[in-house]
């Protein structure tokens, strides 16, 4: 938790909210990555262009803000290719036997009160706890 600011945290959190809120407010949609990605690939009738402007928008958000003189936090990664594309299997194979991921579920479905959004949340959470625990303090990864 180095370079922790609260007050930053808390206008990213209202962002996101906020965001959430007006995608499903003004076009009564989840705004759940993996289902409006999955939407892409596989779209139903109209709904391509405002998935691939959302999509673009996550990619295209950051840059801008470093255009424009933000500073990006730096980005390691010390994991091989290989367990790389291993854990984007897995992510993906999960939000879809989970109907949805952490934005689907822990940030629209918990503001909605969704009693499975609850539940999937509080599973997805419960196992990210458990692969820290055993992947740095039993494994040693």
């Amino acid at each position: 938790m180095e370079g922790f600011t609260p007050v930053s945290a808390i206008l990213g959190g209202a962002m996101i909210g906020g965001s959430a809120s007006l995608l499903l407010i003004l076009n009564g949609r989840i705004a759940g990555i993996s289902g409006i990605l999955g939407g892409i690939l596989a779209p139903p009738s109209g709904e391509t262009a405002w998935r691939a402007a959302f999509v673009a928008g996550l990619v295209l958000a950051p840059l801008a803000y470093a255009g424009l003189g933000g500073s990006l936090p730096p980005v390691t990664v010390e994991a091989s290719f290989p367990l790389l594309i291993l854990a984007g299997l897995l992510v993906g194979f999960g939000a879809r036997l989970g109907s949805g991921c952490t934005s689907g579920h822990g940030v629209c479905g918990i503001g909605r009160g969704s009693p499975r959004s609850l539940a999937a949340t509080g599973i997805f959470m419960t196992v990210a706890v458990l692969t820290v625990l055993v992947m740095r303090h039993l494994v040693g990864a």
